[in-house]
């Protein structure tokens, strides 16, 4: 399990067991069932879907309830034990802690760990667990299983009283109960060598060897597979791939990283032979030439204690305000990061964050000092969310981002993984409370003018009207722009009826939400602040009675100009 946590608690009844489960994982957070929990990280509207979803993402999940009901719920996406993620599920005050998914992926590891942090034995039923202390097909950190197929067979060999031979180093295999027998017919190798397992064999092999990458980076993914080759080496027993920090901008090295599926690791100036050496002071063997070098550990590496990592950048879209708008990936981004970096008030709507995760938070003008700060952070190994309402790609930060990095001089800034997380935009959220006026062709203009001439803002205005466009107006009205949203409604009014529904959203999923419709005729600039989405409708966007006596708006998907 590499992944922390996510523990799902229905209740505030679970909260007290949940924090201790927190305060014993790295990492875990707290989802809890909106209206019925309080001081949750993160907030769900639906069980059922919310864990699937966690599912799907492969996502370890801890959920405090009745172990039927998360089987219930999972039921439907079981198909290979191999690729589920581990699944516990927990009594509402912590007495009792069940593992139930994830086998193979360390829920027995995950349970233990749930268990000390609760004080309460968990309920391990897995047999080789029970009997021997051991389940082969999961080995713990550090190591990797070659054949994990044989894995079910040859626990079921020794169950039925069959002994095995162990050749290698392997302490979590000799501490077990594991009947260990020099003449036994069965056989467990741990070994860095590049070896087929025999018939009633199981290779493991130690994540003790780190490949080191020089200047010369022609063709490197295979340069890198010929030397583990002619060294004898199991791709599998790579911990990682070092190389100069100088040089994280080249995309050579994450393809061959990524081809690897080993983490990349940076070290200061020098040569490759000297990159392995850093990397691992106590090899036993090195081999390698200018462009490739290869170190093997006595044991399996500590692959955050070499060098430092390469750094990760996600621009976040919040969405409209709620935590239940916002999407997963979003919240886990968030949850992942060390660093948050944003809009005081933006940040506000992301958080609470916990105190280890430090905080960046600036004015609403500095987006493009934010965004560097931000690659800053990421250039030295650090993983930063840039926070931004709605979706960071419509006049938000994904736009700061990029620009900052455009032509950049710092060459490290170009090494980092970048990442862009969309949101539920400010007019699809007004849109949805509304009906459906962005059902056909719609445009979206931001009414501000301090990166671009008002010329250009009324020559757009006019061109999208007279195309018979739906349009979202962003940042409509502020102190420095007192009187232009009057002027965008004028421009408007010469390609529209007055009868043409406008929806104004205010704050759309936050507490002082207010969604109002009125036909375009009556609209004046009074009715809105910098804080509105304005959408105007086209000339076949119409208003259907809603029995409450408001009105749904909807622009149909067919076109027809009245």
């Amino acid at each position: 399990m590499s992944r922390a946590p996510a523990l799902l608690v229905l209740g505030d009844g679970s909260l007290e067991a949940a924090r201790r489960v927190r305060g014993g994982i790295e990492g875990a957070a707290i989802h809890g069932l909106a209206g019925r929990t309080t001081g949750a990280d993160h907030t769900f509207a639906e069980f059922g879907e919310t864990i699937r979803t966690l599912f799907r993402d492969d996502v370890p999940i801890v959920a405090f309830c009745a172990a039927g009901i998360v089987i219930r719920a999972l039921a439907p996406l079981l198909q290979d034990k191999r690729a589920e993620p581990p699944v516990v599920a927990c009594a509402e005050d912590g007495s009792a802690v069940v593992p139930l998914l994830g086998g193979l992926r360390g829920v027995n590891d995950l349970a233990r760990r749930i268990g000390e942090a609760l004080g309460t034995a968990p309920a391990i039923t897995t047999t080789g667990e029970v009997r021997f202390g051991a389940t082969l097909e999961h080995p713990p950190a550090g190591y990797v299983i070659r054949n994990p197929g044989a894995g079910k067979r040859f626990m079921s060999d020794v169950l039925a009283g069959e002994r095995i031979r162990l050749s290698g180093e392997a302490p979590w295999l000799t501490s077990t109960r594991l009947p260990f027998d020099p003449a036994g017919r069965l056989a467990i190798t741990v070994t860095v060598r590049d070896m087929a397992p025999g018939e009633r064999e199981l290779v493991f092999h130690p994540r003790s060897v780190v490949v080191a990458v020089g200047a010369d980076g022609s063709d490197l993914t295979n340069r890198i597979i010929e030397s583990l080759a002619k060294a004898n080496i199991a791709r599998q027993s790579v911990a990682a791939l070092v190389a100069l920090e100088r040089d994280v901008g080249r995309p050579e090295i994450h393809a061959a990283a990524a081809a690897l599926s080993r983490p990349l690791r940076l070290l200061p100036d020098g040569p490759v032979s000297e990159l392995a050496r850093a990397a691992v002071p106590d090899a036993i063997e090195q081999t390698g030439d200018e462009a490739v070098a290869i170190a093997v550990a006595a044991s399996p590496l500590d692959v955050d204690a070499i060098g430092r990592a390469r750094g990760w950048l996600t621009v976040v879209g919040l969405g409209p305000g709620s935590r239940d708008t916002r999407t997963p990936e979003a919240s886990r981004a968030l949850a992942e990061a060390d660093d948050i970096v944003g809009y005081q008030t933006y940040v506000d709507m992301a958080g609470p964050f916990p105190p280890e995760q430090a905080i960046h938070a600036s004015d609403n003008r500095e987006e493009l000092d934010r965004a560097r700060h931000a690659f800053s952070l990421a250039a030295n190994g650090r993983r930063v969310a840039v926070v931004s309402s709605g979706d960071p790609g419509v006049f938000a930060m994904a736009a700061a981002v990029m620009e900052a990095l455009d032509g950049a001089d710092e060459t490290a800034w170009h090494g980092v993984e970048l990442c862009v997380l969309p949101g539920v935009s400010a007019a699809q959220a007004a849109a949805a409370r509304s009906g459906a006026p962005l059902g056909h062709d719609f445009c979206v203009i931001s009414l501000s003018d301090n990166l671009k001439p008002w010329e250009t803002i009324e020559r757009r205005l006019d061109l999208a009207a007279s195309a018979d466009l739906v349009l979202a107006l962003y940042n409509p009205i502020s102190r420095a722009r007192p009187t232009q949203l009057g002027r965008a409604i004028e421009i408007v009014r010469k390609h529209r009826s007055p009868t043409t529904p406008v929806v104004l959203g205010r704050d759309v999923g936050r507490p002082d939400e207010t969604v109002r419709q009125l036909p375009l005729g009556e609209f004046t600039p009074e009715m809105v602040d910098m804080r509105t989405v304005i959408l105007v409708g086209s000339s076949t966007t119409r208003a259907v009675p809603r029995a409450d006596g408001s009105s749904w708006v909807y622009t149909p998907r067919w076109y027809r100009k009245r």
